[in-house]
């Protein structure tokens, strides 16, 4: 086992932030992870990924595991569908690409989102009317204090919006995703921006849906090397039915989207705008001028400016507008 001490972990998280690593590994294998993880007993354990959900506030007094196991395999494929068991380290962005290449639909309107593949399950990434959880068929995992290996069935792994057992439990390290895909697109309309985006294409192909959501998101998300950041900072707020009615009483022009007769959703992004956030700083801390759901770092090497600056966001949207905004960030 290779084991190191005392590991700088600013280059392992998107916001750049310090911190240091009482134990730092990178298991190749399953077996090789199994071992560590029964070695060190102990020992609190973080999984790091490609860091892009998460920032450190304080040094980290335990083992970090930042896996490498790579790779894509066929797990099952008929004439119509095919399911690809994917390695956790795998970054998310390749394996979309992989996917559209070979023209293996449903997972084109996740392109580039920063991440790995063993990440996308624990967060249920989504965007642009799809998240990961539709085609998710089996998460493979080993148990944080006891080193066995266990598999996950879509419906064990419990998705919600951004969340999942994994997020929530903490005690299981994924090593792979089993992905089922269709082997024949049609598209259909999922969400505005990609339909705009699409204006004027006849019959769009995967990789038309591919480009225009990289297009997208490129225009609006920063490059986390020149602006670190994490991307979407905070959750889009549920909303029972009287609290839409007294948000559209006060902003008659809020985003508002039906979820049940009495659950809604609503836009961050609008919140933050609305309390005067738009592209401003706090010291070396800001929201993205392009994007006001982005909090960008301009050159703080601590965690602690972000935090106190997602507090005062926070803050002022619930004064304002009596809604509590969560972190879609995990914060160490």
């Amino acid at each position: 086992m290779n084991i190191q001490h005392n590991i700088q972990l600013k280059p392992y998280n998107s916001f750049r932030t310090e911190a240091v690593a009482k134990l730092f590994c990178e298991p190749k294998t399953v077996e090789e992870l199994s071992n560590i993880v029964r070695h060190y007993p102990t020992e609190d354990k973080l999984i790091l990924g490609g860091g892009f959900n998460l920032f450190f506030t304080k040094d980290f007094d335990g083992l970090v595991i930042h896996p490498q196991m790579k790779g894509n395999n066929i797990w099952y494929e008929d004439e119509n569908v095919i399911e690809i068991e994917s390695n956790a380290s795998e970054s998310w962005d390749d394996f979309v690409a992989y996917c559209v290449a070979n023209n293996y639909a449903e997972v084109e309107n996740l392109s580039l989102i920063p991440s790995t593949v063993g990440a996308a399950p624990v967060q249920n990434i989504g965007a642009y009317g799809t998240e990961v959880q539709d085609i998710i068929t089996l998460v493979r995992t080993v148990h944080l204090e006891t080193g066995e290996t266990k598999d996950f069935t879509n419906e064990m792994c419990e998705f919600g919006y951004r969340d999942s057992i994994f997020k929530r439990s903490g005690k299981y390290i994924i090593t792979s995703v089993v992905f089922r895909l269709s082997k024949s697109f049609t598209y259909q309309e999922k969400y505005v921006d990609v339909a705009q985006e699409l204006e004027g294409v006849e019959n769009p192909t995967l990789m038309d849906v591919r480009n225009a959501v990289v297009k997208i998101r490129t225009r609006k998300m920063p490059d986390y090397d020149l602006l670190p950041n994490a991307g979407s900072f905070f959750k889009n707020p549920f909303l029972t039915y009287k609290e839409k009615e007294n948000l559209l009483k006060q902003l008659p022009n809020a985003t508002v989207h039906f979820v049940n007769e009495d659950c809604f959703k609503t836009s961050s992004a609008f919140l933050i705008d609305k309390a005067g956030y738009r592209n401003k700083r706090s010291g070396l801390v800001g929201t993205y001028e392009h994007h006001s759901l982005i909090i960008v770092n301009y050159g703080t090497k601590r965690g602690k400016d972000i935090l106190d600056f997602m507090k005062e966001i926070q803050k002022d949207v619930h004064s304002q507008f009596h809604i509590w905004l969560e972190p879609e960030v995990r914060i160490y």
